[in-house]
């Protein structure tokens, strides 16, 4: 299928800075963008659609996310992290199966597509149902099923949940033409036994791939980790060979500098979640530091537990004003590099050379903002409109590897009725 956008205000990349090209044209030709342009192009298309009024920019990566997590939506609020985790959040888990991850799956990606997310990196378990339901979305994502061990005695070869990540590897990595990838994980290293944790991370570097991992996400488990092992979380990864991967860090709050310096030497990615580390009071990463440093920063929402929801757009706007705001300096934080962690940054840790930009010759991951609201006019600055301005439910397209999946509230792929059905006989049951 070949569709043609026309009259529409582009959101393109150039020189590392970001420009609106109005009034453009945009072809599509199959999953692949073929034509940008001020001029309608001479080749013919199937589909001519009409977008006077929006801007096409590049679709969002949610780098950091628990996504069935929707089910435990605001569980647990106003409690600090191990109480949010091991008092709250861990009971409810245990009520959790195939299916009901996959529900939970599902109404996130209603919830992701509708505010203009084409792929999210995923950490979780039982994730049978989650693989097939986000293949049959038509979204793309890096999910994985994450490590954990609190037995010091166990034998790392009766590990399940080692068994189960390296049999999802096998099964559906690279599936639905690479849209799914399936990333390793360890939960983190205050939950994983190290002789757990070092034999799996050797099964994975025999594979190769990406690993997700909680890294230092308040100063308390930096701490505790220094007095347990004598370094901290990331020179602990260091040291078990984490970093042969490519390696997707979340959180990252209480990073020292070495720490810093060793993301770097690695080039590992550190996912930025302002609303999650706000919300649990975990504190203030150091982001601009690490922009300086040429890490490859993104961002995440976390799960709808400890945010509680999926917007990228706000993700974007605290990302944009609270460093700001916290080092008393106006100029740290750009549009150009918050868009950038939203969306080229984010492509890039999940391992997508082709995404991440509205670009010829890469996949078309595309979403339209509708600019005709009162909060975005009038578009005197439109980068400043998407990172200051700009709401989830502005997004009235999301197109994922040249299909429409959203569109005017119309999902394609995914049936709205049955998963809110299916949502609220699950929620009668896990809460009785």
């Amino acid at each position: 299928m070949k569709i043609l956008f026309k009259n529409a205000d582009v959101l393109l990349r150039n020189d590392d800075k970001y420009e609106v090209l109005d009034g453009a044209f945009v072809g599509v030709n199959d999953d692949k963008i073929d034509y940008i342009g001020a001029e309608k192009p001479i080749e013919k298309y199937d589909i001519e659609k009409d977008m006077s009024g929006k801007l096409l920019m590049p679709g969002l990566y949610n780098n950091h996310t628990h996504v069935a997590m929707t089910l435990l939506r605001g569980v647990g609020s106003d409690l600090p992290l191990q109480k949010w985790l091991f008092d709250t959040v861990f009971p409810i888990e245990d009520k959790l199966d195939n299916y009901r991850v996959g529900v939970g799956s599902e109404l996130a990606m209603l919830e992701m597509l509708a505010g203009g997310t084409v792929s999210f990196t995923d950490m979780y378990f039982l994730l049978d149902d989650e693989y097939e339901k986000v293949i049959n979305s038509g979204m793309k994502a890096n999910i994985s099923r994450c490590v954990q061990c609190f037995d010091p005695n166990e034998n790392p070869e009766d590990n399940f949940r080692i068994k189960e990540s390296l049999d999802y590897y096998n099964r559906y990595n690279n599936s639905a033409d690479g849209r799914v990838k399936v990333d390793f994980s360890i939960h983190a290293e205050y939950t994983t036994a190290e002789h757990i944790a070092k034999y799996y991370i050797d099964r994975c570097n025999e594979l190769k791939g990406n690993m997700h991992i909680h890294v230092s996400e308040t100063k308390s488990e930096h701490l505790e980790c220094i007095e347990r092992h004598g370094m901290t979380p990331t020179q602990w990864l260091e040291k078990l060979g984490a970093f042969s991967l490519n390696v997707n860090m979340a959180h990252c709050v209480a990073l020292d500098d070495n720490d810093m310096e060793i993301i770097k030497k690695y080039n590992a990615t550190v996912s930025h979640n302002p609303t999650s580390n706000m919300k649990l009071a975990s504190g203030f990463a150091r982001i601009p530091k690490m922009l300086d440093m040429g890490i490859n920063v993104t961002l995440g929402t976390d799960g709808t537990a400890s945010n509680n929801n999926l917007n990228m757009f706000e993700e974007m706007h605290l990302a944009s004003i609270i460093h700001n705001g916290f080092n008393n300096d106006a100029e740290l934080m750009k549009a150009d590099e918050v868009i950038k962690m939203a969306t080229l940054n984010g492509a890039k840790s999940q391992g997508r050379a082709e995404c991440g930009e509205i670009k010829v010759g890469n996949k078309a991951d595309i979403i339209a903002i509708d600019m005709d609201k009162p909060h975005l006019f009038p578009a005197l600055d439109k980068k400043a409109l998407i990172t200051y301005s700009a709401q989830d439910s502005d997004v009235c397209m999301t197109m994922v590897d040249g299909k429409i999946l959203y569109e005017n509230g119309e999902y394609k792929t995914l049936d709205r009725e049955k998963i809110f059905y299916d949502v609220n006989k699950i929620v009668s049951e896990i809460y009785r």
